[in-house]
């Protein structure tokens, strides 16, 4: 049976995760560098980990196995989690796949690099119910 891994310290879509992997009677791990407020659930747990750099990451990519799936939006993290076999969703429910990380790789790099001169500033902006909606459709499709 897969487990489900959330990269969940800027997660804004673990309550969806929760639904979804309920339905599916799957085990979720929620990793972050600080607790949080946990549904009282036996098959949602909550490892917090040190604050060192990438330690979440880190924590994931030791444990997760082919057919596992794991949600975040951390490119880096995706990739390796993709070099294991696992399945990645991101936040607004992209699925990185073996073909679309190379591009996914390429883009950050860019962004970082326009990010460091200056010429591009801000982020992401915010999900939107749609998002929620797409990410649980992914999701759900990803498990079926």
């Amino acid at each position: 049976m897969p487990r489900i891994y959330i990269d969940a310290d800027a997660c804004p879509v673990r309550e969806e995760t929760y639904r979804v992997a309920a339905r599916h009677q799957l085990m979720v791990w929620v990793v972050a560098n600080q607790w949080m407020n946990m549904p009282n659930d036996p098959s949602i747990r909550l490892e917090v980990v040190d604050d060192g750099f990438d330690a979440a990451d880190k924590w994931i990519v030791e444990r997760v196995q082919a057919g596992d799936v794991v949600v975040t939006d951390d490119i880096p993290l995706a990739s390796l989690c993709l070099e294991k076999s696992a399945q990645v969703i991101t936040n607004r429910g992209e699925v990185r796949d073996t073909k679309s990380i190379g591009e996914a790789l390429a883009m950050r790099e860019l962004m970082q690099y326009l990010r460091d001169t200056g010429e591009s500033r801000g982020g992401q902006k915010p999900i939107e119910k749609k998002d929620r909606k797409r990410f649980m459709q992914q999701l759900e499709k990803m498990l079926s």
